[in-house]
């Protein structure tokens, strides 16, 4: 049985409600002191943040509190705060003291009194509440009829619906913009799909538990995206336990339910001791499970029962077991098919999918190159302790290559990262030059073409065949043509203009304070008597 959690009380000193001297004081309603009256309650920890001015008041009230309840620890917080009524001079006093509060969810609960305080200070308690930085719930105490110190008052736990000031809201909007990069690993992407789908997932990271689902095609970042997500809900007290990783793919056998569910000494042979399981050790976390597809009928079946119950039975044992654990999911196949194809138990899916997302291949981000080629680098340079850096010819000729159609990157942001490390390990005192990335190049094209894998063709020859006559075609030099149709190729696969613009210029804009990509696109078009929408309908 779980022992219960300490108690702990934050307020803010009122400076005429909890004020008073003489023994006239215990006649009066203190709503700090009167909480610490009740009798159906105990509070193992009172936290009251006071101004310098009101240091006095503090330590009388504190002393009353010690008296009234001697087994409550009270400890005085000194707020700096010229005035009390300046709404962002006291969300950023409220916030610092969140930030720097060890909170412990595990084995305390927080009250997070609003009864006293100015209101602007309420305010602020109930949006720090409500935005999980105060991982509690919000304490209301009022008076009782009789004011003679026969009765301590009332108290209550409540939600409230509080409307936002435009302050706060902007520094709401700056903390949600904190936590979209956090996810990103400060990365600026520039992927408007992806980018859209960060948006999306910040919010749910600190709003739902619900189970998450990412997929897309081995090598997207799904690992990466799941980690920085149990940090983000870390960071927001909603976890305490750890980030739990297992590939399913590689879990066979009897051994899959074994290391999923754990198992109890003899459930099998070869069992000679009592073992956990990765569900367990992800109480109170997070845990990913990739490649869920991968998961046998059974595992499914016991999965669905430890996502919706909270318990489950461990191999061989008649004792259910529990863990409160948070779940992402990953997986590179169409589930739904696997449902009609008998592989995937269609009742875990639905489970699962409340919030899904597709994270898209590198060869969709090629706009987002230069921006990971950076964070790689400086990756690498901080794990070996010694600055790495490309000049700026071989930056360029490498960036060019890697937007082009004939990268592939099959492996997607793997075969960037091996790439990245090749050329900096290689690196002659740290300088990546031309030579080395021609032969990176070089060796990246041969690994393709030694798995079998071909740049993508989009029958570009019948799209221009569509879009100009034997005539016109006849009368175009092959450059152009071999140029227009990768132009085409990519125009295809981008969803707007804007899009195509990113791809095909990610390696000039990024040294562009500005750039009209689309402009470019257009006019190049131009040049053809082209228009996107054009080229588009050509292949429906």
């Amino acid at each position: 049985m779980d022992k219960p959690k300490k108690r702990v009380m934050i307020g803010i000193l009122g400076s005429q409600l909890d004020a008073g001297r003489g023994a006239k004081r215990w006649e009066k309603w203190r709503p700090t002191v009167a909480m610490h009256q009740q009798t159906d309650v105990m509070i193992d920890r009172t936290e009251i943040l006071h101004a310098a001015s009101h240091q006095p008041i503090a330590a009388l009230v504190r002393e009353d509190i010690i008296s009234c309840s001697p087994q409550t620890d009270v400890r005085l917080h000194e707020m700096q705060v010229k005035d009390p009524w300046d709404l962002g001079q006291v969300y950023a006093a409220l916030f610092d003291f969140a930030q720097r509060y060890p909170f412990d969810t595990e084995h305390e609960e927080y009250w997070i009194h609003i009864t006293t305080g100015t209101h602007v200070a309420q305010i602020c308690l109930f949006l720090l509440t409500e935005a999980r930085y105060l991982p509690g719930v919000l304490l209301q105490t009022s008076p009782p009829r009789r004011q003679d110190g026969s009765s301590p008052g009332h108290y209550g736990l409540i939600d409230l619906d509080l409307s936002r000031y435009d302050q706060v809201a902007v520094r709401r909007q700056s903390e949600l913009q904190e936590q979209r990069s956090q996810l990103k690993a400060g990365i600026p992407t520039r992927n408007t799909a992806f980018n859209r789908m960060v948006d999306e997932l910040s919010l749910i990271a600190v709003r739902s538990s619900a189970p998450v689902l990412l997929m897309g095609p081995t090598g997207a970042g799904k690992s990466f995206l799941a980690q920085r997500l149990y940090e983000l809900k870390k960071q927001r007290h909603q976890l305490s336990g750890a980030f739990v990783e297992v590939n399913c793919a590689t879990l066979h056998g009897d051994g899959a339910a074994s290391a999923l569910f754990g198992h109890v000494r003899g459930a099998y042979t070869g069992a000679a001791q009592d073992r956990a399981g990765l569900l367990r050790s992800a109480h109170r976390g997070l845990l990913f499970l990739d490649e869920i597809g991968e998961l046998g009928l059974d595992e499914q079946a016991m999965l669905l029962k430890a996502i919706e119950e909270k318990r489950f039975y461990p191999v061989g044992s008649d004792t259910e077991v529990q863990s409160d654990f948070q779940l992402i999911a990953g997986t590179n196949r169409n589930l739904a098919q696997d449902v009609r194809a008998g592989r995937f138990r269609e009742d875990l899916l639905a489970r699962i999918k409340l919030w899904t997302y597709t994270l898209p291949g590198l060869s969709e981000r090629r706009e987002d190159l230069a921006p990971n080629l950076d964070y790689l680098l400086e990756q690498f340079s901080a794990q070996q302790g010694q600055r790495i850096h490309m000049n700026k010819e071989a930056r360029d000729i490498y960036l060019r290559f890697a937007a082009s159609p004939a990268a592939l990157w099959s492996g997607n942001f793997r075969d960037l990262s091996a790439s990245v490390t090749r050329m900096a390990t290689l690196a002659n005192q740290g300088r990546i030059d031309t030579p080395l990335v021609q032969h990176e190049i070089q060796r990246l094209q041969r690994d393709w073409q030694a798995l079998g894998a071909e740049p993508a063709t989009l029958q570009t020859d019948s799209v221009l065949n569509k879009l100009f006559s034997e005539q016109q075609l006849a009368e175009m030099d092959l450059f152009d043509q071999t140029q227009l149709e990768t132009v085409i190729s990519v125009c295809l696969k981008s969803a707007s203009l804007s899009e195509a613009g990113r791809t095909l210029f990610a390696a000039s804009r990024a040294r562009k304070a500005q750039s009209n990509d689309a402009d470019r696109v257009r006019k190049y078009l131009l040049k053809f008597g082209l228009q996107f929408e054009q080229i588009r309908a050509a292949v429906q």
